[in-house]
């Protein structure tokens, strides 16, 4: 099944994911990525999300190699740019910043990438990338120019992602950056998830059991959780709970 259907699936039957994104820059060495799908596997993640916003360490596909050899579930790109594109990965995130301004990132680097990936084969899912303030300017926010969408201000999310939606995208990621020190509020996950009708994804400064709760709760289809696994990877064992229940 394609990785779209499996977000469309979960939104379709009210069901609840969790994915881990791991930064090919937070990776240590080999055995610390062999450890992290060790505890992914035990957790029960849902999906494995590849990339950042800025990459000093080229090893992306390096990386995905080994998640496709020692996971079974979807390994998705969420690329920074072009050159985070590679051909072993189940999917890839299409990023479109439609919270911002910066044509290079609603359309420019698109441009460039799109012959490749389409060489490649590989599923491309069109996802309106919202960022969000979350208290703190993110590498996410330096990096792509983009004004991010107030913190309290849930009518522009909504406002622009039924703009997403209108244009033809198949789903939406609100981030808060790595690093947040504010997660998106509840209210603005409710607020957008109630506008529109495709799969919606919500990361950045998610550090609890109860803050995955909260945005899943509130209308998150797939939560995605990074910063708190690396600064405390026992977190996989809270995660391993909470999927218990989902």
């Amino acid at each position: 099944m394609e990785v779209i259907q499996q977000l469309r699936s979960l939104r379709d039957s009210n069901k609840k994911a969790i994915a881990v994104l791991i930064d090919p820059d937070k990776i240590k060495d080999e055995m610390h990525l062999i450890d992290t799908c060790r505890y992914m596997k035990e957790a029960e993640v849902d999906f494995v999300f590849v990339g950042g916003s800025l990459l000093m360490k080229q090893e992306t596909s390096a990386i995905v190699k080994v998640l496709k050899s020692l996971m079974s579930i979807p390994v998705v790109l969420f690329p920074g740019s072009p050159s985070q594109v590679c051909e072993e990965a189940d999917a890839l995130l299409f990023l479109s910043v439609i919270s911002g301004r910066n044509p290079d990132h609603l359309i420019g680097q698109h441009v460039q990438a799109a012959p490749m990936i389409k060489k490649l084969g590989i599923e491309t899912i069109g996802t309106g990338y919202m960022l969000v303030d979350g208290g703190v300017t993110t590498t996410a926010t330096y990096m792509s120019g983009a004004l991010p969408i107030p913190h309290h201000k849930s009518e522009i999310a909504a406002a622009t992602a039924m703009a997403g939606e209108m244009l033809g995208l198949q789903a939406f990621y609100m981030d808060a950056g790595s690093g947040a020190q504010l997660p998106i509020s509840t209210e603005m996950i409710q607020t957008v998830s109630q506008s529109v009708n495709q799969p919606l994804i919500v990361g950045g400064g998610i550090r609890s059991i109860q803050g995955i709760q909260g945005a899943h709760d509130a209308g998150a289809d797939v939560v995605v959780i990074g910063t708190a696994l690396e600064r405390d990877p026992n977190f996989f064992k809270s995660l391993s709970a909470l999927k218990s229940k989902v």
